[in-house]
């Protein structure tokens, strides 16, 4: 339902590929909680100061700070710079901050999958409270990195995160225990987090018991359909390939199907995707349950898949993102693809298709497993740097050669009741360009760099009829009440 065999795509590239183309084009830093200020040395202190009374002031409403992947292998607290320490300050400014946690924490205890989610990953689990000291209090759990070292690292991770106070959504002994919501409590307001991947190795997906067989341990899956439509005379051509090769095909008719792929007949070429209803459905269902329980609903998603480019989000997941702010969700918050996608208003509430990345330090995990160095002809005395260099061709192709992997925004949405009133989106960069031992750690950026960060957002959103502007450094989504003056 997911993956297309390898076959069809031979098939689709031999009949079908013109058409489509044509159509796609302190060191120890403590727990979590406390106060969100940046102190000349890392400490943070137990919990946060209380909510100052009416009185005091005039209520500023309830801040986010929300963000992308965050794949940590290095100590964030030993670092200095000011727009490092201003971002740090920016995310403890936040009443409740959120980061997709691509990591998984513990110390080689379980062995690694036969399939992951591309790169092996893994992390000393004493970095999970440098997200917390960072100011983070939210991770969502699902994504394609989820199952890399099987249940055993799953659940060692869950352990690890639990111990730092954070909130985790995401993954669970059950399917019902990974998709249901889970809450934060905070002085002003009560957040409940769902998360959800459709990017997934399928023996991470977690199952349902009748009773009589344990259920499957695992991550919350949104699933989807593919179909492809194609003009008569491709599809007819498909059919021909396939009968050459001896393969099962209908004589006539308007659609075939090659294995998982099915294909029907349409004026012009185009990939639709559907989500499934069962996991619509039911994640709709959790959604309208945390939404009386709390004051504000995030729903957090990991997404790959694209509609023909990278920055364009499928129908799929356009699809659920609108479901799911019809059951009742307040924010929805992406990541996956490695790079910014555009953001839609809808019905009021904003969609943050992908945030990009936070933290990529992928190049700097402690090990890999067989099964990441096998396939690229390195033996036994090899060792990461190795697999880097071959992987990447010398840092030439690859992760470090896309400059879009290192610029990202931190979004800030800001609410008074169920009002958003304000989106700011902070440009930062990860260091494109920069040596392995600094790049893949955030930093405020600035100027010219700025400018283009946020541009990239104007012009992903402009889809989705969403205005962005560029001021005073940062972006400003431009909401109803401030278009119409």
């Amino acid at each position: 339902m997911r993956r297309t065999p390898a076959i069809v795509c031979v098939l689709v590239g031999l009949a079908v590929l013109p058409a489509l183309i044509g159509a796609q084009r302190s060191t120890s830093p403590p727990a979590a909680g406390g106060t969100r200020r940046v102190a000349p040395a890392p400490q943070r202190p137990t919990s946060k100061p209380p909510a100052p009374p009416p009185s005091a002031g005039v209520d500023d409403g309830v801040r986010f700070a929300l963000t992308g992947d965050s794949i940590i292998t290095r100590k964030l607290s030993v670092y200095r710079e000011p727009a490092f320490l201003g971002l740090v300050e920016l995310i403890r400014g936040a009443d409740a901050a959120f980061t997709n946690l691509e990591m998984l924490f513990h110390d080689y205890e379980p062995y690694a999958m036969n399939e992951s989610g591309g790169t092996y990953m893994r992390a000393d689990p004493a970095l999970a409270s440098e997200l917390a000291w960072a100011g983070f209090d939210m991770v969502s759990r699902a994504n394609n990195h989820t199952g890399d070292y099987g249940v055993l690292g799953m659940r060692l991770t869950t352990q690890h995160v639990a111990k730092t106070g954070l909130v985790q959504a995401g993954v669970g002994e059950s399917l019902p225990e990974a998709r249901e919501a889970r809450f934060l409590e905070t002085a002003s307001a009560r957040v409940a987090l769902i998360s959800t991947a459709s990017t997934f190795s399928d023996g991470s997906r977690a199952g349902r018991t009748r009773g009589d067989v344990p259920p499957r341990p695992g991550l919350n899956p949104l699933r989807f359909t593919t179909t492809y439509v194609l003009p008569r005379e491709r599809l007819e051509g498909l059919r021909a390939t396939l009968k050459a090769l001896g393969m099962r095909a209908p004589d006539s008719g308007d659609a075939l199907t090659a294995f998982t792929a099915r294909f029907v007949v349409g004026e012009n070429p185009e990939i639709r995707t559907v989500p499934l209803k069962e996991d619509l459905d039911e994640i709709a269902g959790v959604v309208r349950n945390a939404a009386r329980l709390a004051d504000y609903t995030i729903v957090a998603f990991h997404t790959h898949e694209s509609a023909g480019s990278r920055p364009v989000p499928p129908q799929f997941l356009v699809t659920f993102c609108r479901e799911m702010v019809d059951a009742g969700a307040d924010m929805l918050v992406g990541s996956g693809p490695h790079a910014l996608r555009g953001i839609e208003i809808y019905k009021g509430k904003p969609i943050l298709y992908s945030l990009g990345d936070f933290i990529f330090e992928n190049d700097t995990l402690l090990r890999l497993p067989s099964e990441n160095y096998d396939p690229l002809g390195l033996g036994a005395t090899m060792g990461v740097a190795d697999f880097n260099d071959r992987r990447y061709s010398n840092d030439t192709r690859g992760f470090p050669a896309d400059r879009e992997i290192w610029e990202s925004v931190v979004a800030v949405p800001r609410w008074k009741g169920k009002t958003l009133v304000d989106l700011k989106l902070h440009p930062i960069t990860l260091g494109f360009g920069q040596p392995r031992t600094v790049r893949g750690r955030p930093l405020l950026a600035e100027g010219d760099l700025a400018r283009k960060i946020i541009g990239d957002v104007i012009e992903r959103s402009r889809p989705f009829g969403t205005t962005v502007v560029f001021e005073n450094g940062i972006g400003n989504v431009v909401l109803e009440k401030r278009r119409s003056q």
